[in-house]
Parts: C-alpha cells; sequence; structure tokens
C-alpha cells in the first residue's frame, strides 16, 4: 500500500528504539489512565511526546507525507489492553479541533470533548489532511489492528447506508504493524477495528495534521 495512491501506508521502524522506550517510560509512570477509549492533547499531558513531535527524527520521518507547513490538529493515546479491550465500528473521521469558534461556510456540527472544540471541516481540508499513527507495541490482526479499506477516502464523505455499501463490497486490509513501526493515512479513509481475540497493550499515538489555512486567530488543537 502506498499513502499517496491508497490512502495508507506502513512505515517500518518509524520512530527508534529510544524515543519508544522513553515515552513509554513516561506512560507506565504519569499514572495516566488508558483504561478509556482515548486520551486526548496527549502532546500536553506527556512531555515526552511533545518532545518527539519536535524532534528532528520525527520531524525527518514525516516530512515525506505532511506539508511542510502544516500544524498538528490533535493528538491522541490509544491502549487497546486487557482492561479496556473495545472495538471501532467503520467509520471516517470527519472532525477537527480548533481554539475557538468561527463562522465559514462548509464547518458545521459544533461539539465540545475534554474542553476542546471540535467541527467537521469541508472535505477540501480533510483531502489536505495527514494522520499518523505510531505504534508502541506491535499491534498484529489479534490484538485489534486497525482494518481498512483502501482508497475509500477518493469517495469523499460517506452517510452510513453508503458506508454499508463499501464494506460489503470492497477488501479489507488489515494493517497489521511491529513495534515502532507508523501507519500513515487520510483521516477520511474508511477504517474500524475489532476487539483483540488475544488482548495485550495496544498503545498507538495518534497524530493528525493540516496545513489549511484558519481563519482569523484561530488556531488548531
Amino acid at each position: 500500500m502506498h499513502f499517496f495512491e491508497n490512502g495508507c501506508e506502513i512505515v517500518e521502524n518509524f520512530i527508534s528504539e529510544k524515543w519508544c522506550s522513553i515515552i513509554l517510560k513516561e506512560i507506565e509512570s504519569s499514572g495516566l489512565s488508558t483504561e478509556i477509549s482515548g486520551v486526548r492533547n496527549i502532546n500536553k499531558k506527556l512531555k515526552s511526546v511533545a518532545e518527539y513531535l519536535s524532534s528532528d527524527e520525527f520531524k525527518e520521518e514525516a516530512s515525506i507525507f505532511v506539508p511542510v507547513k502544516a500544524q498538528l490538529v490533535r493528538a491522541i493515546l490509544f491502549n487497546k489492553s486487557p482492561e479496556s479491550n473495545w472495538f471501532v465500528t467503520w467509520h471516517q473521521d470527519k472532525t477537527v479541533s480548533v481554539s475557538s469558534k468561527f463562522e465559514e461556510s462548509g464547518w458545521g456540527a459544533w461539539s465540545v470533548k475534554e474542553n476542546t472544540l471540535h467541527v467537521q471541516p469541508p472535505l477540501a481540508v480533510l483531502e489536505r489532511m495527514v494522520t499518523i499513527r505510531v505504534h508502541l507495541d506491535s499491534t498484529p490482526k489479534e490484538n485489534g489492528c486497525l482494518k481498512v479499506i483502501p482508497n475509500s477516502h477518493k469517495l469523499g464523505i460517506l452517510n452510513p447506508e453508503q458506508i454499508n455499501e463499501v464494506i460489503a463490497s470492497e477488501n479489507v486490509y488489515f494493517c497489521e504493524a511491529k513495534k515502532c513501526a507508523a501507519l500513515i493515512m487520510r483521516p477520511h479513509l474508511l477504517h474500524a477495528s475489532s476487539k483483540s481475540s488475544e488482548p495485550t497493550n495496544r498503545r498507538v499515538l495518534h497524530f493528525e495534521f493540516s496545513d489549511w489555512q484558519l481563519p482569523g486567530a484561530v488556531r488548531w488543537g
């Protein structure tokens, strides 16, 4: 699979063992609960994640996929574990987080999650966004890896009936990833994940980037 052609790609050894160990050590010593669907704003809660995002290593690896002037839109830590073994139905990521509300054509469905404003942008914004999912643990199919429908991002924003039609007619690709690998994808690529049949820690750092120019003094995140 190739990101620019299929909307997704797995990159082996995206994060070094050194950075992976530093982040895992802080996760485990922080007392931060990961027994929920996701810990938002993880770059503001863990110093190691913020430092990793600013590192030359991350910038070099991400530069192949992320536009030069892109900014971080969202940062989440996911952990599917024996204590929190969940599944996610087929969907597209269609919302972004911003600093304040604004009025602009095509932006709507405002909501607040963990004291952060979220909004659904126009398709043109999603088409220029990049999601990077950094795997801090190996993620085989048995541990609930992400599954996607390649090229489905080219279909635009889909309603539930259209999503059902696509998943019934297209092949599913399981994004099995080794520790330190990253899954690069478009946010509105159809994706889902099943419960783990052999649950262990499945810690993934989920980063979203955009180079879209927001109005006025509005900032991403």
